[in-house]
């Protein structure tokens, strides 16, 4: 019987080559594609070594692929990316919200559409360096897992993967810290080993996001920011500049600090108030997805507002196809409309330090703040 194949997806880091290199020292039969889904290039980018998937990664993947052992091939999304990642999160900030790029990314690109092509190119699986964990239960349903280290887990950016994914995805970093999968590279003699983490958005060239909504033809109109009484404070220079949370940068007089606590795109309006106005201790969230079937109302579960944020006791009410309810056991600070609220299900109460939930549940796109 031969062994199973699988296309791995090479972003040209540290991660996805010491994925390929694990899953070929294990007897897959393994290639690596690595995805082009942006052509402009980064001067910056290239001197500091902190870019991804783009046209500067392709020469560290092939070079990883061939050290390795493995085939390697590039593939053209550019255009898929356009139009599921970058023209969302043009909208959405035009919108007064707050996108999380490498959630549509993962949902959209890296996931939905190499799947497909891999099954086209012959693969049985799809491999990446996500540091998360996929475990199959006895009755065969698959559940998607924090992984062992903590620092690095990337749960929450893969919440809509559903069963069919995870069945034909394997992670094989989820038990890796990443001082080891570094020790790995630099064993196998990868020129990845040292590469520093990608930061930043990939597509924004010096990080200002900003310019690439002028760029896309997003007016930036300057408008009043006010108190939550009403009382005008100051001038913005464009709702879509902003986000919830945001203290600098406001150009306000110098005093108490002062927050972004609303955004209102539609009237242009930024509202701000101290930091006690940033708690709250709901939200409503919008397309709903479930990793295997929606949690049940008042179910103990620990919810994530944002990557890498703190898990806060929670728990779910009022489940429909549309979205949902969450409220807090203790305020939250700066729910921020755009991102994801991810939930978990713990089935070791004090484990992980008592930080970090076990198994994703599931999650939905933040909506507004509840009272």
């Amino acid at each position: 019987m031969s062994a199973p194949r699988v296309l791995v997806a090479m972003s040209g880091g540290v991660d996805s080559a010491v994925a390929a290199a694990l899953l070929h020292r294990e007897g897959y039969d393994v290639f690596g594609v690595t995805m082009r889904l942006y052509t402009q290039a980064d001067g910056a980018a290239l001197r500091s070594r902190r870019t991804c998937c783009g046209v500067e990664d392709v020469a560290d993947a092939r070079a990883a692929a061939q050290r390795i052992g493995i085939p390697h091939y590039v593939l053209n999304l550019e255009r898929e990316f356009e139009r599921d990642v970058i023209a969302p999160f043009v909208a959405a900030y035009a919108d007064g919200r707050t996108p999380n790029p490498c959630l549509a990314c993962n949902e959209r690109v890296k996931f939905a559409t190499l799947l497909d092509r891999a099954h086209a190119l012959g693969a049985d699986l799809l491999a990446t360096g996500h540091y998360a964990r996929i475990e199959r239960a006895d009755d065969g349903a698959y559940a998607l897992r924090a992984a062992a280290d903590p620092d690095k887990d990337q749960s929450y950016v893969l919440y809509t993967l559903e069963q069919r994914a995870l069945a034909r995805t394997l992670f094989p970093l989820g038990a890796l810290t990443k001082q080891e999968t570094r020790r790995i590279a630099a064993e196998l003699g990868l020129g990845v080993a040292a590469k520093p983490d990608s930061a930043d958005i990939c597509f924004v060239p010096g990080g200002d996001y900003r310019a690439l909504l002028r760029d896309r033809g997003v007016t930036l109109t300057p408008g009043p920011i006010v108190a939550r009484d009403g009382a005008t404070l100051g001038t913005h220079t464009g709702a879509a500049a902003y986000t919830v949370g945001q203290r600098r940068g406001l150009g306000l007089a110098t005093g108490a600090a002062r927050y972004v606590t609303a955004i209102d795109a539609r009237t242009n309006v930024i509202t701000v108030g101290d930091v006690d106005a940033l708690a709250t201790r709901a939200l409503y969230a919008a397309a709903p997805r479930w990793v295997a079937a929606p949690p049940a109302p008042g179910e103990p579960l620990r919810a994530r507002i944002r990557y890498h944020g703190a898990l806060v006791p929670a728990h779910v009410a009022d489940v429909t196809a549309d979205g949902f309810r969450v409220r807090f056991a203790r305020p939250v600070r700066a729910v921020t409309p755009g991102q994801a609220v991810v939930l978990y299900r713990s089935e070791h109460p004090d484990g992980y330090g008592g930080t970090l939930g076990d198994t994703v549940v599931g999650g939905g796109t933040i909506d507004h703040a509840l009272d």
